[in-house]
């Protein structure tokens, strides 16, 4: 009620305002918008007030757009009225007030904006509701995989996969989130029997209600991109948009730590916080989350979860996320003359036990340049994991780091470097990768995409080298594709023999028989001096 007596007080007047002369018209423009609110940029706010109407031109014609809420120096935070979408850059008109509205003479132009205004008005305030329309999309693929050699038993493995998104049912408010898959080994069905969810594996299934553009309800199986590191939840989740704010509570259990079915002991609940800023560079969003998750009514894991995203420098992009474990349960020394019961102490204060760092930034576009960083513990859940804490607990800290750089010299060309050093006090010696390509793109005469690499690794128990070349292309455009790979690969155990190098082969080829219908064939053949290995992969999807 409250917006409507703004917006009347607001339009009405507005219509006076625009009978005087264009030069008490003051210009701006739409900084950034979110999801209430528009944010308009002008030379000065001088003479602009809460509560006034500003206006966007449409066709010759002024049409009643914002309602100015908050005021600064040089910007305004509005409300939109109208239907109009606006985007960042449009430009909006505003009045100038304390100039004379006492003169008559209304120029014939203006006269026509007023007359246009008034109608456009009428319409806005029977505003029409934004008519929903469904959208189904998903696919559906059944794959096998087939493995079989002159030394083991031959295998073959069937893989079915079921994915939709179906926003706005019916052309309602109520959307839905599936990706299921079904895997079983042939001639090996006592496993299913025994527990269908062995070869079932329910990732998502939920339904989600949109009450309006602020409140939002998700029932089922889902994971929350918002606090993705808390796993499924399976129940309610709710989030409620003001603002630049989003706040959120989610309720229900986590899947079961041994088959990822439903396990009602599991109950988790918890809430987060979440900030958005759009602007014209990029966007920026943070999370903070609290989640408890308990087994059996017995805390399991109580934790604080910070995510952190910004893209709003140019061609820079940094990514964050942190845990913060709340709660520890460590064994008591068995004290054998008091009690033969084993003892607890739980500590409720906090340290951090995972950290991840990524940032990515583009100088120019023929660069990139990619670094990352990773600390983390294992992840204990005290209730769960009650015969291996002390073991869990013992474990050190992994760290990490990841460089990618990749450089595109040539329209066509492009190198790249990937180099990995990942360390921790358990293993032997530190773990380091290096991965180096050059690819060339549609080699001109032969439209022939060919890449030749080389990766060199380093374990605490092995080393390793290989070097790989191949090739693809269009055979058919638009409907096969086609591709081959060679690799040479040698690895060597520090504590054992060097082990035979090995050549391995693949074939893989694409057929687009229909619009949504493709067919996938894929072979890899690894050849050593007395065995060869074989894997076949076929697949088949169709979308709709």
């Amino acid at each position: 009620m409250r917006y409507i007596l703004c917006f009347m007080m607001s339009v009405i007047p507005g219509f006076i305002v625009l009978g005087q002369n264009p030069r008490e018209i003051k210009e701006g423009k739409v900084s950034y918008i979110t999801t209430q609110n528009v944010y308009v940029k002008f030379q000065s706010t001088e003479n602009i007030q809460s509560g006034d109407t500003l206006y966007v031109r449409k066709d010759g014609h002024l049409l009643p757009s914002l309602i100015v809420k908050e005021i600064s120096s040089i910007s305004c935070v509005c409300i939109p009225v109208s239907g109009e979408k606006l985007s960042v850059g449009d430009q909006v008109l505003a009045r100038q007030k304390g100039l004379s509205p006492e003169n008559p003479q209304v120029p014939a132009e203006v006269k026509s904006q007023v007359v246009a205004a008034k109608t456009d008005t009428a319409a806005i305030k029977k505003k029409q509701p934004v008519k929903l329309k469904q959208k189904i999309t998903g696919n559906f693929s059944v794959a096998s995989y087939l493995n079989f050699s002159n030394v083991a038993a031959n295998s073959q493995r069937m893989n079915y996969t079921f994915a939709m998104v179906a926003q706005n049912i019916g052309n309602s408010k109520l959307s839905a989130d599936v990706y299921i898959t079904f895997a079983h080994q042939l001639n090996a069905w006592n496993a299913i029997k025994s527990n269908i969810f062995n070869g079932l594996k329910i990732y998502s299934l939920a339904l989600n209600y949109d009450f309006n553009s602020h409140n939002t309800i998700w029932v089922g199986r889902k994971i929350n991109p918002r606090i993705s590191n808390a796993g499924a939840i399976d129940g309610l989740q709710y989030e409620l948009r003001t603002g630049t704010f989003t706040f959120g509570l989610i309720g229900g259990t986590r899947p079961d730590y041994r088959d990822y079915s439903f396990n009602t002991n599991l109950v988790q609940v918890g809430a987060y916080v979440g900030h958005d800023l759009a602007k014209k560079g990029g966007t920026m969003q943070t999370t903070l989350a609290f989640i408890e998750q308990t087994n059996n009514g017995q805390t399991d894991r109580r934790f604080a979860y910070l995510q952190y995203t910004n893209s709003l420098l140019r061609n820079l992009f940094f990514f964050g996320s942190a845990e913060v474990d709340l709660y520890k349960k460590t064994m008591n020394p068995l004290d054998t003359a008091v009690s033969r019961d084993t003892t607890y102490k739980k500590d409720n204060s906090p340290h951090l036990s995972n950290i991840y760092l990524s940032l990515r930034y583009r100088p120019f576009r023929q660069l990139s340049l990619s670094l990352s960083y990773s600390n983390r513990q294992n992840v204990i859940y005290y209730e769960t994991y009650k015969s291996l804490v002390e073991r869990l607990l013992e474990a050190s800290t992994v760290q990490g780091y990841t460089l990618q750089v990749s450089y595109q010299p040539a329209k066509l060309l492009s190198v790249g470097i990937n180099a990995g050093y990942r360390d921790s006090k358990s293993d032997p010696r530190p773990s380091k990768n290096l991965y180096c390509y050059i690819t060339g793109s549609r080699i001109p005469g032969i439209m022939v995409t060919a890449t030749i690499s080389a990766t060199f690794l380093e374990t605490g128990y092995m080393s390793g080298k290989i070097y790989s070349a191949g090739i693809s292309r269009d055979l058919v455009p638009g409907k096969l594709y086609g591709g081959l790979d060679y690799r040479y690969v040698i690895y060597k155990f520090y504590n054992g023999e060097a082990m035979p190098a090995q050549q391995m082969g693949e074939v893989n080829i694409t057929w687009r028989i229909m619009k949504k219908l493709s067919c996938g064939f894929y072979y890899e053949g690894t050849f050593e001096k007395t065995s060869m290995f074989n894997r076949v992969y076929i697949n088949l999807t169709q979308r709709f």
